[in-house]
């Protein structure tokens, strides 16, 4: 069975773009302190690392999805120097209006990227920084992760209906509780 691993992006991978919204170019996307040693080690863990993100800039007009491909691509050899690994970048380009079946909460996205692996649900983590990955996360049957680095600040969980499994600062520490507890 492979070991899998979702992580949102903005917030967890990256630093979240606050009054903007979105990420629309890749000057200003940068990573969020430790997170690049967090896709190494999952990765040198030999788990799947498969990032599920949302990105209704797109079908706002903001950006193209050439662009948000050209974000990705820099993205992905930036992980790739420091060692580390994603397999696999799923988005959801829609609005919440638009009631398609990848934007989360809903787990569309989850169902594309792990058509065709061997996995135990159970044994598989969504780390990501919204209520709505949680509720995500839990519709999917996977653990989940929240980190305090993006949206959610450690106060506003107690008031969130769907509450994570665990809690975290960062990536980081994310990744290796899970490696250490759970490899």
């Amino acid at each position: 069975m492979q070991k899998v691993v979702f992580i949102d992006r903005d917030g967890v991978i990256n630093v979240e773009p606050g009054e903007e919204l979105y990420v629309m170019k890749w000057e200003k996307f940068k990573f969020l302190p430790g997170s690049l040693e967090a896709l190494k080690k999952l990765a040198a863990a030999r788990y799947k690392i498969l990032v599920i993100s949302n990105q209704a800039g797109v079908s706002r007009g903001l950006f193209t999805m050439s662009e948000l491909e050209d974000i990705t691509k820099k993205m992905l050899s930036e992980v790739n120097k420091a060692g580390g690994r994603i397999d696999g970048v799923f988005y959801c380009p829609h609005k919440t209006e638009d009631n398609c079946d990848c934007r989360k909460p809903k787990t569309g996205l989850f169902e594309k990227a792990i058509k065709g692996v061997a996995y135990d649900p159970k044994d598989t983590f969504f780390i990501g920084d919204t209520e709505r990955d949680v509720i995500a996360g839990k519709k999917a049957g996977y653990k989940t992760v929240l980190v305090l680095t993006g949206k959610a600040k450690a106060q506003d969980v107690r008031d969130w209906q769907a509450k994570p499994d665990f809690t975290k600062k960062d990536l980081l520490e994310a990744a290796t509780w899970i490696i250490e507890k759970y490899s």
